[in-house]
């Protein structure tokens, strides 16, 4: 299935939803943090609803953060999506043991832990960004999930996760979908919702039937009239550059940059998300830190 995040709303406007197949996404986060088959469909998921709530910001420079603390032994998930598409994740603990429900299901919930929250942060460009945070009471995402919309945001939805790894290891299908219900939805639509939503197989089974993300939506939304209102490709991609290095650099102050040139002469920093090293040498230090020293730049 082709990475792709669609938009859609259904029943004359009175559902509103979003479809996502991440599977490339996916497969190249497992490669850049050498996932083990769990954590690949923790970060997964993660990555896949990170997409999809990005596409509710309002403005192109906004920015939207999912952590995810359980107390499990895969320690944190946290994703940071743009309105763009693009995404970027990491988890604490990469290699941390499968455990599995059956032979095939992987575990989420017991490595991602119940003893702790989920935390949304929307930053919109104000002075203080919106925070809302709900306790997990599955480790399993998506339900959490669900909980939280309803609870912190009090908007009722439904949402679906899973992240197929085969036996290598390598991403086999990842995708997901949010649907939501307006203030306005009549009492037959909203109990026929209920009741396809009751009744749908597992997750991992349609995105084994489906091609595409269109025909996803077409099976999950079976009996409804569906309009697609926009198409995007979401993809794992990070922000860092040098630049983003050398002010984090600069950050640290004057003693703490004299001591590195002291002890080091140089510096290497490695971006957590996409493990890109910056490497800075003694010239380049003697250079941040004179900026460090500049009257803007001065360390209370």
């Amino acid at each position: 299935m082709k990475d792709q995040l669609i938009r859609m709303t259904a029943a004359n406007h009175q559902i509103r939803g979003f479809f996502i197949g991440h599977t490339g996404m996916v497969e190249k986060a497992r490669q850049i943090h050498q996932l083990s088959p769990v954590a690949s469909a923790a970060l997964g998921r993660s990555l896949g609803a990170t997409a999809m709530m990005s596409q509710m910001l309002k403005g192109g420079g906004e920015r939207f953060t999912l952590r995810i603390n359980g107390g499990g032994p895969i320690g944190t998930i946290l994703c940071v999506g743009k309105q763009d598409g693009s995404v970027k994740g990491l988890v604490d603990h990469p290699q941390v043991e499968s455990v599995y429900l059956a032979p095939g299901k992987l575990n989420v919930g017991a490595v991602v832990g119940t003893d702790g929250e989920l935390t949304v942060i929307k930053d919109l460009g104000l002075k203080a960004p919106y925070i809302g945070t709900y306790p997990l009471t599955t480790g399993e995402i998506a339900e959490d999930l669900t909980a939280y919309f309803m609870h912190s945001e009090q908007q009722p939805s439904s949402v679906g996760l899973s992240v197929l790894v085969d036996v290598d290891y390598h991403i086999k299908a990842a995708g997901g979908f949010i649907l939501q219900v307006m203030p306005d939805i009549g009492e037959e639509v909203l109990s026929k919702l209920e009741k396809q939503l009751l009744q749908l197989p597992p997750l991992s089974q349609l995105l084994e039937q489906a091609e595409d993300v269109e025909e996803l939506m077409h099976l999950v939304m079976l009996g409804f009239d569906t309009v697609v209102t926009e198409r995007m490709e979401p993809r794992f991609e990070c922000d860092c550059s040098r630049h983003r290095m050398e002010e984090a650099l600069i950050s640290l102050g004057e003693k703490e940059l004299r001591e590195m040139i002291h002890e080091d002469g140089d510096a290497e920093i490695t971006c957590h998300f996409c493990l890109t090293a910056y490497h800075f040498n003694r010239d380049e230090m003697e250079t941040l830190l004179q900026e460090a020293l500049s009257p803007g730049k001065q360390q209370v």
